[in-house]
């Protein structure tokens, strides 16, 4: 596209090669072109149209739909020599967004499956998902995809359903057939809203208690962290979203007064809208923590890019005014001077390799001790008939000092204004 610089290109390419691998597709070749913009109702030219057709056996020419425009030979790049005979191609995968006309026409061109990076993200949610909530959440988004789609993912076809004892005399397959999916995704909505209200059950209990939230690109290294932080087994892979199931653990060794860490689902370049959305509720469990760790994968060289995606989905779901702190990982996979480079350039950051316990444990400190510099000192005075909440004052905050006097003790504590307040509540309450 105009104004898309050659790497970027390249970087964005590589990154769907992954996300095919990471959903079993093998990619045995690649075709680009330049165009002024993706409205095209072929998306290809006629000659690059062609050219992807001799990778899948297709004929090349539309045979549904409109007529095919948007670009000729003269706007192609130089084709390859035609006498190559490139491997075959049982799917074509698009780095783009497809209209369903442009799906519907790329598979009559090509003959064989055609995915755009949409569906190929969703796919991957919906075969990684494994608790009952992700697995709502992921089917929800799949049949926002799907229903504009039906007639062009192979769904019903038009003939109509009028017979004797048949349901909507009238109606053609297709309509039942998305009738069928509004169906079911108020079916999904309701069982998630009931999901949600358990959910909120669960993190009211954690409201006084202080929270970190890993967040980041997907692939950043975020599950190893929580592995070594926490002494947790999350799911571990190097592959994009090895994770969407929020995982929270409480920081090992512990601390008092505990500090939960949260892991949470990857994000990506172009996450489909209707993922963001259905994984909000998920993601407000990132939005409750006193402060949020932004992992980023130091090795790779994008992840300037992969910065601004994570900030932006934040952004997206109301986060981008909590606390946060860059933390760079997989330090241990730079080059000589590259980690004192970054440095440099970001002093304010942490940096560390999940994979190094050394190091795993200073990250550790640094969170304690940024908690404890965070917590705004109170003083709480506990008298003899409340003595059953000493043990809750330690137990869920930082004792600075003790004072023992006539009608009780006397603290100087630091601890969230959630917990003091419920300390204070019961302390002042009369029998």
């Amino acid at each position: 596209m105009p104004g898309r610089a050659p790497e970027e290109l390249d970087a964005s390419l590589d990154e769907l090669a992954r996300l095919c691998d990471t959903l079993g597709i093998e990619t045995v070749g690649r075709l680009t072109q330049r165009r002024p913009g993706t409205k095209g109702a072929r998306l290809l030219g006629d000659g690059r149209l062609r050219e992807l057709a001799q990778w899948t056996g297709g004929t090349g020419k539309v045979h549904r739909g409109p007529a095919g425009t948007g670009g000729t030979d003269d706007e192609e790049e130089e084709e390859e020599d035609e006498t190559t005979e490139p491997p075959m191609a049982n799917t074509v995968v698009v780095d783009h967004e497809l209209t369903p006309s442009q799906l519907r026409n790329l598979k009559s061109a090509t003959g064989v499956e055609v995915l755009d990076r949409n569906g190929v993200i969703i796919e991957i949610f919906h075969t990684r998902a494994k608790s009952r909530e992700a697995r709502l959440q992921v089917e929800l988004a799949r049949l926002q995809y799907i229903a504009p789609r039906l007639r062009e993912l192979g769904g019903p076809s038009e003939r109509q359903s009028g017979a004797i004892g048949g349901k909507g005399a009238g109606e053609t397959s297709l309509e039942l057939g998305r009738r069928e999916v509004r169906d079911r995704m108020a079916e999904v909505r309701r069982e998630l809203r009931a999901l949600e209200s358990s959910q909120g059950i669960r993190r009211e209990a954690r409201s006084d208690m202080r929270q970190v939230a890993l967040v980041g690109y997907t692939n950043a290294g975020k599950s190893s962290l929580m592995r070594g932080l926490t002494g947790a087994e999350p799911y571990v892979a190097d592959q994009l979203f090895a994770t969407l199931d929020t995982t929270v653990r409480r920081l090992s060794p512990t601390v008092t007064p505990p500090i939960l860490a949260t892991d949470t689902v990857g994000f990506i370049k172009d996450l489909p809208h209707s993922l963001v959305a259905s994984f909000r509720s998920t993601l407000d469990a990132a939005l409750e923590a006193g402060l949020l760790l932004h992992v980023v994968d130091a090795s790779d060289p994008t992840w300037p890019e992969q910065e601004e995606v994570t900030a932006a989905v934040l952004r997206e779901i109301g986060g981008a005014d909590l606390p946060r702190v860059l933390m760079f990982n997989k330090c241990d996979m730079l080059g000589p001077g590259e980690e004192d480079a970054l440095r440099a350039k970001r002093p304010e950051s942490w940096f560390t390799a999940a994979h190094e316990p050394d190091r795993v444990a200073t990250l550790h400190a640094q969170i304690v001790h940024w908690f404890t510099n965070q917590d705004p000192e109170f003083e709480l005075f506990v008298p003899w008939s409340r003595s059953s909440l000493m043990g809750q004052v330690h137990g869920g905050t930082t004792v600075v000092s003790e004072t023992f006097e006539d009608e009780g003790i006397r603290y100087r504590i630091r601890a969230s204004q959630v917990a003091y307040g419920k300390l204070l509540a019961a302390a002042e309450e009369t029998d």
